[in-house]
């Protein structure tokens, strides 16, 4: 397996500190739109694994489909990884495309709200881009698995497990994301990229249910205070719009499939006074400078503002979870509540790998599914989610002890489901 990396920041640098402890690629080009930073992840690298010399350090634009192929010919790519704001999904997976090389993803094309009722109906979802080619991925015997970081990802590949292993039928399955990280010295620092992160939380989230499948709300609606394992405890968690919602439900039976995620009260409040000062905007705006007329995206401005999430981890403290929430009959027939989850602790991440947790817990799962490919356990074609392959490889693989593990286990707590 030859693998092109796009993106060396805080996930594509934390991607290849984990790849470089396993043995089943013979090469890693780690490729940004900036040199500089694509060799300082290589270096991060080459620090701890000297002797390693399967990783490559390249220049792409990732908005160019063309230049995303040319690379990967260039290096005899067999798989495209893409690490980079979901902005240039369309372009890496058609440059994949185009290099005949399979592809992976850890978020999906964008969506566009409904022009009249965006707080009612869909527009273009979440992944619809991908999802319109899937024939042309089938037709040709290749894979394009989307959608495979820590959420969504490895919540999509508890949803597989819950449907085989935990239940005869499922009301709702609920990804629930919490954290009490905090980050010394700012009053606000966001631990992931922060133009994802307006991304998903100012668009109106979507919900699916049996009876009325995708529709859309307000965004942060339905407030709950969700209880997170791994010392995290209650934290309030809100609607959001993410992928989960958007695959789940096509290989999944369930009656209802959410997602919410524990921001915070601040953290609303921030995001919201970016909207209202139209800061979350991507179109150009004028700015003048010097005398000069600059074009700059608002919301390009906001994520140059703030620290960097990939070299906050010295900085911060405490512990992510990732997981899913499910309600249903179990298989003995009774009534049935758990929750899926994966801990990830700052303090481990930065000792183990030099990452900070949240990017070191996306990463690990597209380095899993890549691993289980590569070894066949995993195979298929067209455009398929996490949740259309067996979970057992996955889940045994993230757990297992190192060396033949990646000795980051997950937990399942059972819930008492409240009365009827």
């Amino acid at each position: 397996m030859r693998i092109l990396l796009v993106g060396a920041g805080g996930v594509g640098g934390a991607f290849a500190r984990i790849a470089v402890r396993r043995t089943f690629f013979e090469l890693l080009v780690v490729a940004d739109y900036d040199l500089d930073r694509a060799e300082r992840a290589v270096a991060a690298v080459r620090e701890r694994h000297p002797s390693d010399g399967r990783f490559v350090a390249a220049q792409v634009d990732a908005s160019s489909a063309e230049a995303v192929a040319a690379l990967a010919r260039t290096h005899g790519a067999t798989h495209v990884m893409n690490a980079v704001d979901p902005r240039f999904v369309m372009p890496i997976f058609d440059g994949a495309f185009a290099a005949g090389a399979d592809y992976l993803d850890m978020a999906m094309s964008l969506s566009k709200p409904h022009p009249d009722r965006p707080y009612e109906e869909t527009g273009v979802k979440l992944g619809d881009e991908q999802m319109a080619k899937a024939e042309e991925w089938t037709g040709s015997g290749r894979l394009a698995l989307v959608g495979i970081g820590v959420e969504p990802g490895l919540s999509d590949v508890f949803a597989r497990y819950a449907a085989d292993h935990l239940f005869s039928a499922i009301d709702e399955l609920g990804t629930r994301d919490g954290s009490n990280l905090t980050v010394d010295g700012y009053d606000f620092a966001p631990s992931f990229s922060i133009w994802t992160t307006i991304e998903e939380c100012l668009n109106p989230p979507v919900v699916w249910e049996v009876d009325r499948g995708w529709f859309t709300t307000e965004p942060f609606s339905e407030p709950e205070v969700f209880d997170f394992p791994g010392g995290i405890g209650p934290v309030e968690c809100v609607n959001v719009e993410h992928e989960e919602v958007l695959l789940m439900p096509r290989w999944v039976k369930a009656r209802r499939v959410t997602f919410k995620y524990g921001l915070g009260e601040e953290f609303v409040d921030v995001l919201k006074t970016l909207h209202k000062l139209r800061l979350d905007r991507t179109e150009p705006v004028t700015v003048r400078s010097g005398g000069q007329a600059v074009q700059v995206s608002p919301r390009d401005v906001v994520a140059a503002s703030l620290p960097d999430p990939a070299q906050l981890g010295d900085r911060m403290h405490g512990s992510t979870c990732a997981g899913l929430w499910v309600t249903g009959t179990g298989t003995d027939g009774n009534p049935r509540e758990v929750y899926l989850h994966h801990v990830v602790d700052n303090d481990w991440s930065m000792r183990e790998y030099g990452s900070q947790c949240v990017v070191w817990q996306t990463a690990v799962n597209p380095v899993v599914a890549l691993e289980l490919l590569a070894a066949r356990t995993w195979s298929g074609t067209g455009v398929l989610g996490p949740e259309a392959f067996d979970a057992v490889p996955f889940l045994e693989l993230l757990g297992a002890d190192a060396p033949a593990g990646y000795g980051s286990p997950w937990g399942l707590d059972e819930r008492t489901p409240e009365p009827v």
